[in-house]
């Protein structure tokens, strides 16, 4: 999608528009729906007390689906979309980095604690374990020393346990309108972002 040219309504309009049409779809491989998985994700934080910027990257942590076409077929042919930084580069023209980082680095936040917890990979779904192997596996030691220099890296974390524990079937969430306000409350009380520049990653680079 790269960059669109929407005021901040317009965007939300697409949001809902995205959740409304495309939220039942399934998320690729677990027991719940993408608006689900999102949604959950969302209420824990702001159940943990999170600011509304890192709930808003709870909530839109997955957006980077919608980006690309056809994520399912990613799956199958065991391929990794970088939705992370798809979805990062989206919302950087609405949102402050305290939404976008967490959004860019949630996968390799998998990948750090994987390489630092031993408990943590044991603890993945099925679903994740499978795409950590063609997400790259396990962070390497520079890698590792290159992530835990993020200044966001704590909220980084965090999002990261939340996309983890968001799997639940059944489980009742404040609708996404509830989230939809606050990411427009976000939105507001920042400044004009869609002339900020920003040097990606090397995981969000081709490879």
């Amino acid at each position: 999608m790269g960059k669109i040219s929407l005021d901040q309504e317009g965007f939300m309009a697409l949001l809902a528009d995205i959740f409304y049409r495309k939220g039942s779809d399934s998320y690729l491989g677990e027991p719940v729906t993408m608006s689900e998985h999102m949604l959950q994700c969302a209420a824990l934080a702001e159940q943990s007390g999170e600011s509304d910027a890192v709930v808003t990257a709870g909530f839109l942590h997955d957006i980077g689906h919608y980006v690309q076409e056809f994520p399912e077929e990613y799956i199958r042919l065991e391929i990794d979309n970088r939705h992370e930084c798809a979805g990062a580069d989206l919302l950087e023209q609405f949102f402050p980095m305290e939404v976008t980082e967490p959004v860019r680095w949630h996968v390799q936040a998998k990948r750090y604690l994987c390489a630092k917890e031993d408990s943590y990979f044991k603890e993945l779904s099925e679903a994740s374990m499978k795409s950590l192997a063609w997400q790259g596996g396990p962070l390497d030691p520079v890698e590792a020393r290159a992530f835990e220099n993020n200044p966001h890296g704590e909220a980084i974390i965090r999002v990261r346990r939340y996309d983890d524990d968001a799997k639940i079937p059944g489980v009742t969430t404040p609708p996404v309108s509830h989230y939809l306000d606050i990411a427009r409350r976000v939105m507001s009380q920042s400044p004009a972002l869609q002339n900020r520049s920003s040097a990606w990653p090397d995981h969000c680079m081709s490879r």
